[in-house]
């Protein structure tokens, strides 16, 4: 591995922390509260939290961007 390939990395790996900082700030100014309240109800306890966390992350298929979405509601 040379450093073109490190830079190639550290490069990558800032586009998609900036990327995933963008659609979080966005979707909380797009959803607001009211997206935070149905959260809230339909997280209600841990299990019916786990189990929305993992059918969202399945639908969308990125983790990632599952994180960014919670961490922006909390």
């Amino acid at each position: 591995m040379n450093i073109f390939d490190v830079l190639s990395l550290i490069g990558g790996l800032a586009l998609f922390l900036f990327g995933m900082n963008i659609m979080g700030d966005a979707l909380e100014k797009r959803a607001g509260n009211q997206l935070k309240n149905i959260l809230e109800k339909l997280t209600s306890n841990r299990f019916k939290g786990f189990l929305l966390g993992a059918g969202v992350t399945a639908i969308i298929q990125s983790s990632s961007a599952t994180t960014v979405m919670v961490v922006g509601f909390c």
